[in-house]
């Protein structure tokens, strides 16, 4: 077996590896998870397999296919979601209503036993288990499942390191119930750092250890403690007091792997009129126009002057909040790009009718071409990389978060749920990259404070300024963690080998290993 380079100094080039991994069913866990399994493989050369349900592995492949060519793995795993009082063919989160949402996670429970199987058949043609399993830590029960077939489950955040531990923290220890206060700490984190009530999603706002939600957090959560490491999808250099505190509280090594975004939209220079889009690339999707007419209104638009609007592929406003934030756009007098969808109460996968925009208002952006509308999707990467792209109105979820800061584009944040609250905070108070909006879906925006915080963001001087440069500076930081060149590699590619190293070593540590999984092959038939 070849290795590039040499890179993993403890490979045997007789031995083949094997690695699994189980993301959880939603494409913003999907797309991180499949970025990560190319890095390892073009690392390592090893057997990646991608394990998840028939819909989820059709999205992957197809974002394979849209890109270059792969030597990743797929294993579809039998679920049935009309099973689990869910409609027919629901494999994801998209477009899930919040009592759909939680149904999903606990029927994502059932994938345990096919997961077995999965390995049981791994052992059965390559005679011995995988290196490891890689799962997501909504995943907490596959600690166990690789312990039954004599491997180690490392548990894999897709979010940032400051986030995931407020998530983790907040959902196993509850902190908000032991307190009056609007304003309360976090376990894991320093006394000068407040959280606020608001900033819990209306779920964990709600918690009590006895809810749906709570419950189902808390049991997985509590088995990644026994996972055998976590891997983050951050950058050492820009995440230093997340990394350090999320370390300190699970008590387990932390590999900071990220950013998993496409390599081309990591180079110093991309160019704004590529043939392929690093958007499609990544998420395997069309937008609703052709890439080329992105570029062209673009390239019409001053630089560092246009707003691109985006809430991510789960998540939309309120009517009325959508109406305001028009108005308030409109007032601010910045071009802008804005992402589409019914809102709230409405089919996200419906038609988006004129009424919910101002009369006029998309029609008067047209013809003076000051705003773009698109419905549903747009080529995010390749709008956040040119050189127009001036700021970026986010649910701060982290892979959007990362496309931003990648490209050094600053952040307007309305984060709407799981940890976007806690990302939009640190981004604000450790970062200085970002200023919030408003926080939540059931906020009340007025069009004036939208004019406000827009105008304010996209200043040339003053704070927009400010945050423009801090970007900047992240930017080159994570370059920097990725880049290699000859001997020299950046912290996060490090990582990524010192994560494979000591896989590798627990595999030596293995007792007995032989026995158990003839045992498991007997058991399972």
């Amino acid at each position: 077996m070849h290795l590039q380079n040499q890179r993993i100094i403890m490979m045997n080039s007789q031995s083949q590896e094997h690695i699994v991994m189980q993301p959880f069913l939603a494409h913003g866990h999907l797309i991180p998870f499949l970025a990560l399994a190319k890095q390892l493989q073009q690392r390592t050369g090893y057997t990646i397999t991608i394990a998840s349900t028939k819909l989820n592995i059709q999205y992957l492949r197809s974002s394979i296919s849209a890109g270059s060519d792969s030597k990743i793995l797929f294993a579809e795993l039998p679920f049935c979601s009309s099973s689990h009082d869910l409609p027919p063919n629901t494999e994801n989160t998209e477009n899930l209503s919040l009592d759909r949402t939680i149904k999903l996670f606990y029927a994502s429970q059932s994938l345990e036993y096919p997961l077995l199987r999965l390995l049981n058949d791994i052992i059965d043609q390559e005679g011995r288990p995988p290196l490891c399993i890689i799962s997501d830590i909504f995943f907490g029960w596959a600690v166990d499942v690789a312990k039954s077939v004599g491997t180690v489950n490392v548990s894999f955040s897709t979010g940032g390191a400051y986030g995931t531990l407020a998530y983790v923290s907040f959902c196993l220890n509850l902190p908000h119930r032991s307190t009056d206060s609007d304003e309360f700490l976090g376990p894991g984190f320093p006394e000068s750092v407040r959280f606020h009530r608001s900033q819990l999603h209306q779920y964990l706002r709600a918690a009590d250890g006895t809810d749906v939600w709570s419950k189902f957090m808390q049991r997985q959560f509590s088995r990644c403690l026994e996972s055998s490491g976590w891997l983050c999808n951050s950058v050492e250099e820009i995440e230093p007091l997340g990394l350090d505190l999320l370390m300190k509280y699970i008590r387990l090594p932390v590999w900071a792997i990220g950013p998993l975004l496409p390599p081309a939209a990591l180079k110093s220079s991309s160019s704004s009129h590529a043939s392929t889009s690093v958007s499609r690339q990544r998420a395997g999707k069309k937008p609703s126009l052709p890439l080329e007419k992105f570029l062209e209104w673009l390239d019409l638009q001053s630089p560092n002057s246009v707003l691109y609007i985006s809430f991510g592929s789960q998540n939309t406003i309120g009517a009325s909040q959508m109406m305001q934030l028009a108005i308030g756009l409109e007032g601010s007098g910045k071009s802008f790009i804005w992402v589409v969808r019914p809102p709230l109460g409405f089919d996200l996968n419906g038609e988006f009718r004129a009424e919910w925009l101002p009369e006029g208002f998309e029609e008067r952006m047209k013809q003076s071409r000051r705003g773009l509308i698109v419905r549903n999707w747009a080529p995010q990467l390749d709008i956040l990389s040119h050189k127009s792209t001036g700021a970026f109105l986010s649910h701060c979820g982290w892979n959007s978060a990362l496309e931003s800061l990648s490209q050094g584009v600053p952040i307007v944040g309305w984060p709407m749920a799981a940890e976007q609250a806690f990302n939009s905070k640190m981004l604000m108070e450790e970062m200085g990259v970002s200023v919030e909006l408003t926080r939540g879906i059931q906020s009340v925006i007025e069009a004036k404070e939208v004019k406000r915080v827009i105008e304010s963001a996209m200043d040339e001087h003053g704070k927009g300024e400010d945050m423009r440069k801090k970007a900047a500076g992240v930017k080159e930081l994570i370059k920097l963690a990725v880049r290699e060149e000859g001997e020299e590699k950046g912290s996060s590619l490090k990582a990524v080998d010192d994560f494979v190293r000591t896989a590798l070593f627990k595999r030596l540590d293995q007792p007995c290993m032989a026995y158990r999984c003839s045992k498991i092959s007997a058991k399972l038939g």
